[in-house]
């Protein structure tokens, strides 16, 4: 059985039809020796799927912005809009390329997040354009009106978008290095889309655009009535200001207290799994490989019958060797299954495989421990159990790592539970007997000198051969090979001379006890460890309650073991490291942002007025959870933090305006009313495209994707909710803010 490891950067397709034609090539040649090649798994038809569900969503998503832009704008300009799109991806792939990356799921992913973005400040642009045009202005006239107002509003809010994803790419661990290309991907495509938007979009427009459209188009009436209704609307809230500020503080601590309280769950890793598992069979020590490939060979036998017709492209059953989540396991005592199986379309999942399986493989009589393992895409992380018990006292340290694993099993949904410490062969430990030695007249470093000198001889001269130094060893001969025969016992019956002439044995100056020597001795910070490992059944518990409930367990036993300690690791690890990181790139993110906004607007107050939605973005994605039923988990929160810099452009460009009208003369309530009015279209507009690129990513409509399906879910509820708030709290709160400071003045 061979294991072909891929080099970096190797095209992953390319290689297996490679090895296929290589294949293809040698049976025939192999035939004649009874010998056959075949690929016992291959991994690609996943790679296939999940880069067509990725197209597919890419393209629904295209599709869907394109539909939003020819609803509110037309199809003229719908498809000046959609030109930037291309331009922006062709400049992006071109980076890309000169920088060595290849085209895989976090590229795709990183590409779908862009999509609905890529249009935005084309979007505020042409809007801008148009509806200059509509008022008279020929093209090129409202094209530089246009410029003159949007510039500073929409390079503020691309800005402030990258500033959110930026921090991204300094997520520690696996977890960043696995998802560095998003952000980074995110923030290319947006500074070549903003190129596009100012320099290659207006000549587009000029070109294409020299007639008025209709002045009865129905899209100038819809676009009117939606602007008429949405002014109503606000006008209404603010009526009531006080209790529309009730409203929005009750809605963001109904979210907190879900998140709180358990309403959401939290389910921190969720991959999309790898259609491969394996089925080991851990043998007592000392067991030969034989026997440990004999019961490998029953629990084939028995996995077989489990598969149903088609759902297994091969098995194999092998010794010597066990495959784990992190490293591969070497002893004799280890066999193991490894079955591979066919994609299918509607069948059954690897774990409900494993799940109608389990029962009956656990429950075989075997003299070895049989245990499953799942691996799953997405970054490698380790089990969300994994324990280490350290301590320098090795006996002491078993035992409480036995106790562990009792604890461990004893949480609800634990499944797997298996540990690290490898039985070695066993071992013959001789031990001096004083009484006897000084019975005999002899002393103990004597003794060690024979003993040394049957088992493994000593140095008694060196010399050289043709310039090599060789050394002259010198041994004990007991058979005619000069070895000590089949059994280690011999050694004991050895003769031995003493001082007064008579003789006597080495079994007679020693104690002798056979143990099961270590297969391997592990250490964590200068101690000895043994780690203890478990899958969980996510939907029983989730990582973070069953880590708690071991601490507490351990808590209770402790005292019995003064000289062990317990260290967490695993997926807890990862997770601590990626949630420690978090709240420090989340506030650097607002920080840029802040930055960014106190200088356009020349403002210390007006940016936070700008943050306020952050929280509201928060909002929508606790009740998107809520609704959705979908656990938190840390795509979730990359989402969130990625919403930060997108849900803040909305409040930007309301802002921009409101400010704008003030300074024409407009008192407070009407700047905030005609504000909002005038900039309702394009904030709708950039939302919907956005929410509409992510839109089939997010609800499997071109199929489902558990790593990346959260964050297009975080992004689309997030958005969705909070544009809905920003379009009446922003104007609210810049009412009653300016109004105040209008008569403090």
């Amino acid at each position: 059985m061979l294991a072909i490891t891929k080099k970096s950067r190797t095209n992953t397709l390319e290689l297996i039809e490679r090895i296929n034609r290589f294949i293809a090539e040698k049976n025939p040649q192999l035939a004649g020796e009874g010998l056959e090649l075949k690929l016992l798994d291959d991994q690609t038809p996943k790679t296939r799927a999940s880069i067509a569900i990725m197209e597919a969503n890419a393209l629904v998503g295209l599709l869907v912005v394109l539909g939003m832009c020819w609803i509110f704008l037309g199809t003229r300009i719908a498809v000046l809009v959609a030109l930037g799109v291309p331009f922006a991806l062709a400049g992006t792939f071109a980076v890309l390329g000169s920088l060595g990356y290849t085209v895989n799921i976090s590229v795709l992913l990183g590409v779908v997040i862009a999509l609905g973005m890529l249009v935005d400040d084309a979007v505020v642009v042409v809007e801008a354009i148009y509806y200059r045009m509509q008022r008279g202005l020929d093209a090129l006239a409202a094209s530089l009106a246009a410029m003159r107002e949007v510039f500073a509003p929409v390079t503020s809010s691309v800005l402030t978008t990258m500033a959110a994803f930026l921090p991204l790419m300094l997520l520690p661990g696996i977890v960043g290095k696995f998802m560095f290309i998003i952000p980074f991907i995110v923030t290319l495509a947006l500074a070549i889309s903003l190129i596009e938007a100012y320099w290659i979009l207006p000549v587009h427009v000029v070109t294409a655009s020299r007639t008025l459209p209709p002045a009865d188009d129905w899209r100038a009436r819809f676009n009117h009535l939606l602007r008429l209704k949405y002014a109503r609307w606000l006008i209404a809230v603010l009526r009531w200001p006080r209790l529309s500020v009730a409203v929005m503080l009750l809605l963001l601590a109904g979210a907190v207290a879900a998140v709180a309280s358990g309403l959401v769950r939290v389910q921190f890793f969720a991959f999309d799994p790898l259609r491969l598992f394996y089925v080991s069979v851990d043998m007592p020590a000392g067991a030969p490989i034989e026997q440990s490939l004999r019961e490998a060979q029953k629990i084939e036998a028995r996995v077989k019958q489990h598969l149903q017709p088609g759902e297994a492209r091969n098995t194999a059953a092998y010794a010597g060797v066990k495959f784990t989540d992190t490293e591969p396991l070497y002893g004799e005592a280890y066999g193991q299954v490894v079955v591979s199986l066919l994609p299918t379309e509607g069948g059954r999942s690897v774990p409900e495989i494993v799940a109608a399986m389990r029962a009956d493989i656990e429950s075989m009589e075997s003299p070895g421990k049989i245990s499953f393992t799942m691996l799953s895409g997405g970054p490698p992380v380790t089990r969300p159990i994994r324990v280490r018990v350290r301590g320098d006292d090795p006996l002491e340290l078993r035992a409480a790592a036995d106790a562990l694993a009792a604890i461990v099993r004893a949480v609800p949904g634990a499944k797997d539970v298996v540990d690290d410490d490898i039985p070695g062969r066993p071992q013959l430990v001789l031990e001096l007997d004083r009484e006897a030695l000084r019975a005999a007249g002899l002393d103990a470093a004597k003794v060690a000198r024979l003993v040394r000198l049957a088992v493994d001889g000593e140095i008694v001269a060196i010399t050289r051969d043709r310039g090599e130094k060789v050394e002259l060893r010198v041994r004990a001969r007991h058979r005619g090979d000069g070895t000590l025969g089949a059994d280690i016992f011999d050694l004991l019956n050895d003769p031995v001379a003493l001082p007064n002439g008579q003789t006597t044995t080495l079994g007679a100056l020693l104690r002798a006890e056979t143990r099961i020597g270590k297969g391997v001795i592990k250490h964590y910070n200068l101690a000895r460890a043994i780690t203890v490992e478990a899958d969980l059944d996510k939907k029983v518990t989730d990582t973070l309650t069953a880590n708690r409930l071991i601490a507490e367990d351990w808590q209770k036993v402790a005292a019995q073991f003064p000289n062990t300690s317990i260290d967490f690791s695993g997926e807890m690890e990862d997770i601590r490291e990626s949630l420690a990181a978090m709240p420090w790139l989340f506030l650097l993110g607002v920080g840029l942002i802040y930055l960014i906004l106190a200088a356009q607007f020349r403002s210390y107050w007006q940016p936070l007025l700008i943050l306020v939605t952050v929280p509201l973005a928060f909002t929508g994605v606790a009740f998107g959870l809520l609704i959705s039923r979908n656990p938190l988990s840390l795509y979730t929160l990359y989402g969130v933090i990625a919403l930060t810099g997108i849900a803040v452009n909305s409040a930007i460009v309301l802002i921009d305006a409101a400010n704008e009208r003030l300074r024409s003369g407009m008192s407070v309530l009407h700047a905030a009313v005609y504000a909002a009015r005038r900039r309702v279209v394009p904030i709708l507009i950039t939302s919907t495209t956005t929410v509409g690129g992510l839109f089939s990513l997010a609800f499997g409509l071109a199929g489902k994707s558990l790593l990346w399906g959260p964050v297009a879910q975080a992004i689309v509820w997030g958005l969705t909710i909070s544009t809905m708030l920003t379009l009446f709290v922003i104007p609210l709160l810049y009412w009653m803010a300016m109004r105040r400071r209008k008569a403090v003045q």
